[in-house]
């Protein structure tokens, strides 16, 4: 493919991308295969002689779309959102083509640079405290990982580290191995302090928690995966009270933010903590300008040694939305739970089964877990629209969450149309 043909097909390719977001309504959100159904559907090796585009570009229709879930369609009410805008699919396709890899600041320092100020703008939108802002003097700082688990993993690395060195200040005879072995990590079922849990938005008590974890000198990681999206909101950022009790923070923008997978933001009031369990400096990494106190090598702060150039998505995302836009869209998606969960309660046979804080219902029918879990079951089969259930002390919970962009009032008056209809038929049968 030269120059002239890449021109050509790259605009044939924003072309199919903006039909099938635009017509996505109209795919099953569900994909109705077998598992291995795609093995037998292309060839078993891979060609010898190239391909020409047209065929591959028809293959993923007759391929792949078959086997997608349609995590973008306004009918994908599972799991949370997965962010997605137009803004953020351009900046991928330049981060794509510089193709830097920015593990070091001479690797590429744009790369590095445009990603701390953008962890220091969207600290300030989540008005976090002063100690987590790089700035140009700050000790903390931010930086974007992959997923909010590697992020719970950095931090319970860097966690074990800090208490190892702590040990050893006071114990120098003692060695690495003695201590790690009688390290503790303290969790809830749900890991850490955790913001919004995945099962029903739950929030722990930050500002209970964080004067405890201070006082017996213990690592406190706060996990807002989902949840933390809002608090750019005033209305939601009291949930956040207490993060000044924090050694590191953590929420996927590429939940709720707009911004496309992969983006999770991470912040540690130590910027010292995070680098001194992952330095290694071997010369071929080493350069001129490290020692400044302006310049980051990110690999320092993450698991893997390579990194993509992730920040030009905020940078696009947030000029082009501006705060008062991102503000918006989260107060659209918590007002559609908010409309769905009125529908929940104006229905005697359903009941809510958590507080709905954000873009989360969890409801269920009333009576047996069983009875729950063929209702999910033919909800799926329908692939009408796409449910995941969840756990609450012991009950089998239906989780509704506000997901697409796209999604609108009328697509939510029409999944609960649907899910009233299939309550209906089953209700009618004589073994319920």
């Amino acid at each position: 493919m030269d120059v002239a043909e890449f021109r050509r097909r790259g605009r044939e390719m924003v072309d199919y991308v903006a039909d099938y977001l635009e017509n996505l309504e109209q795919r099953p959100v569900y994909p109705d295969v077998e598992p291995g159904y795609l093995r037998s559907l292309i060839p078993t090796e891979a060609p010898l002689e190239p391909e020409t585009y047209e065929d591959i570009m028809k293959d993923v229709e007759r391929v792949v779309m078959p086997g997608v879930t349609h995590w973008h369609s306004p009918y994908f009410y599972a799991y949370f959102p997965a962010a997605s805008s137009y803004p953020a699919m351009l900046a991928d396709m330049l981060c794509g083509a510089i193709g830097c890899i920015g593990f070091s600041w001479a690797a590429s320092p744009a790369c590095t640079e445009l990603e701390t100020v953008m962890l220091d703008w969207l600290g300030k939108m989540l008005q976090l405290p002063e100690c987590f802002i790089a700035g140009t003097q700050g000790h903390g700082g931010g930086v974007i990982q992959s997923t909010a688990s590697e992020a719970t993993l950095m931090s319970l690395l860097a966690a074990r580290c800090k208490a190892i060195r702590w040990v050893l200040a006071s114990n120098p005879e003692k060695s690495e191995a003695e201590i790690l072995s009688k390290l503790v990590a303290y969790t809830s079922d749900q890991f850490c302090a955790t913001l919004g849990t995945t099962p029903s938005c739950a929030f722990d008590h930050i500002t209970e928690l964080g004067p405890i974890c201070n006082k017996e000198n213990m690592w406190m990681h706060i996990d807002a995966a989902y949840a933390g999206s809002a608090f750019i909101c005033p209305e939601f950022r009291h949930l956040l009270n207490g993060v000044e009790f924090a050694d590191s923070f953590n929420f996927n923008a590429h939940k709720w933010l707009l911004i496309n997978f992969d983006c999770s933001a991470m912040w540690v009031k130590k910027r010292s903590d995070i680098i001194g369990a992952f330095k290694m400096e071997p010369l071929y990494l080493k350069h001129e300008n490290q020692e400044s106190g302006l310049v980051t090598d990110y690999r320092h702060w993450q698991i893997p040694l390579g990194r993509r150039f992730r920040s030009l998505k905020m940078w696009f995302v947030f000029r082009m939305y501006g705060l008062k836009g991102l503000q918006a869209h989260i107060r659209k998606q918590v007002g559609l739970a908010k409309e769905f969960e009125s529908l929940v309660r104006a229905d005697k046979r359903f009941e809510i089964c958590a507080e709905v804080i954000m873009g989360l219902v969890c409801f269920r029918l009333k009576g047996s877990n069983e009875l729950n879990q063929t209702l999910l079951k033919r909800i799926t089969k329908s692939r009408e629209i796409h449910l995941v259930p969840c756990q609450l002390s012991g009950r089998f919970v239906l989780r509704f969450a506000i997901c697409s962009r796209s999604t609108e009032s009328h697509h939510i008056q029409q999944a609960w149309r649907h899910i009233t209809q299939l309550t209906f038929e089953l209700l009618q049968e004589p073994a319920h």
